[in-house]
Parts: C-alpha cells; structure tokens; sequence
C-alpha cells in the first residue's frame, strides 16, 4: 500500500464518509432497546474514520481559509442543532456533549499544522486547552480533539505509521468496562480494543482505494443526518415500546 501523494475529494472518500456514518447508526443501535452489544465493535469505526474525513480536507492543497471556517461553522452549527435530538434519544447514557463539538475543536488543532500562523497557533492552543479541561464533557475527551491532527500527521506516510493516530484512538475509548472486559475475555472488550488501534489504518486503505463503483458524493446536507437518525431511532424505540 503506497502513501497517499495527493487529497482530492474522489469517491474513495465519500466512501469513507458513508461507512463512518454507517458505523455510526450500527453503534446508536445499541440504544434502541434490543440486546445488541456486539454493535459496539465496528461503532469503533466511526469516530477515527470522521476524523480521517477532517485530516484530508485540512490537508488538501487548494482549499483556502474561508472554505475551512465554513467547515468549521458547519460543525458547531450542527453541534447545537444535533444536542437535543442527542439528549432525546441517549437520555441516561449522556453524559458528554454530542460528538460535533470534538470534532470542531479537533478541527482547529489540525488546521494549525497546514497553516502554521499565528492566529492558527493560537487558536489551536485554546481548543486544546479546551479539550484538557473539559476533557469530561467531550465525547472522546482531550485525545479525541488530538485524533484529527494525529490523523493528518500520517496521510502521506507509510501505512505503519497509522498505528499513531490508533493508539490516540484507543486512548480517547479507555473506558475502565472495556479493558475490565478485555482482561477476563470478553469478545467484545476484545474487538473494541482492536478496532481503536487499527480503524485508522483501515480508513488510509480506503482512502487509497479505487471504489470499483461510483459513490454518491457526501456534501453539506450530510450534516443533518447527525441529529435527524438521533430522532429515527428515537421514534422506532417508541414504535417497537423498548
């Protein structure tokens, strides 16, 4: 597998984009009422390969500020917009801000490596000090804000240095149950732990890819899938009375 050389949006990404919302919906399935654990497994997926999205935008040559600010203007937005159908739908399991607002301030940190100004500097420093001290009330804490950067520290090299961002991953899952399970066998403790580790590197295989198939591009209107499948499994729960 040869190191990505460049970052045009092509259908290899939209690719990405697709399974990461994929694996998104089969982990909020867990939530719905049926006994569905397993699912936590390829829910792995998700974050590391929405991060991945973030890093190529961040690194593609050509693409100017104002088009990353819209970016990040889209993010907090829907940041706002997704809470309530979030709280609705995870009700007791909330105990974080939805995932958009990581990926905002994942966001300004990776953009800081491609810009490197001042104002990008700074900017970065306050989203991370953001994610340091309010690391518990973001999804995935202070390590997921690092994902993105970690990510795109790795889209030009060879595809072992993928296992960088996976153990940042992975250290944005720690959660006590997981290793707990793991450390008596549990299958699903098991796949998480390795899902965290090696979903960066699945998602540059995918990226390097040629989709033998075209792909329908995910453009600004994919945004409000985030909040809108929050309210389809909130409504199927009550259709089913789980």
């Amino acid at each position: 597998m040869k190191p990505l050389q460049t970052m045009p949006r092509d259908s290899a990404l939209d690719l990405l984009k697709w399974l990461a919302m994929l694996s998104m919906v089969l982990d909020h399935l867990r939530y719905v009422g049926w006994s569905l654990n397993i699912l936590y497994v390829p829910g792995r997926l998700a974050f590391p390969w929405f991060c991945l999205a973030i890093a190529v935008n961040v690194a593609r040559k050509g693409e100017g500020q104002s088009l990353q600010w819209r970016y990040l203007g889209w993010l907090v937005l829907f940041a706002c917009v997704a809470e309530l159908p979030y709280r609705l739908y995870m009700a007791d399991e909330a105990n974080t801000l939805n995932v958009m607002p990581t990926l905002a301030l994942g966001l300004l940190v990776a953009r800081s490596w491609r810009d490197r100004s001042a104002s990008s500097w700074l900017l970065a420093g306050i989203s991370l000090l953001a994610g340091w001290f309010f690391s518990s009330q973001l999804m995935f804490g202070f390590y997921g804000v690092l994902l993105p950067l970690a990510c795109v520290l790795v889209l030009r090299r060879p595809w072992y240095t993928a296992l960088l961002p996976g153990a940042v991953c992975l250290a944005g899952n720690a959660w006590p149950e997981m290793f707990a399970g793991a450390s008596w066998g549990d299958p699903v403790s098991i796949g998480g732990i390795a899902v965290c580790l090696f979903a960066p590197l699945i998602g540059l295989a995918i990226l390097r890819s040629k989709p033998p198939v075209a792909i329908w591009p995910m453009r600004r209107w994919a945004y409000a899938i985030y909040p809108l499948h929050f309210m389809v499994l909130l409504g199927l729960r009550k259709l089913l009375g789980l």
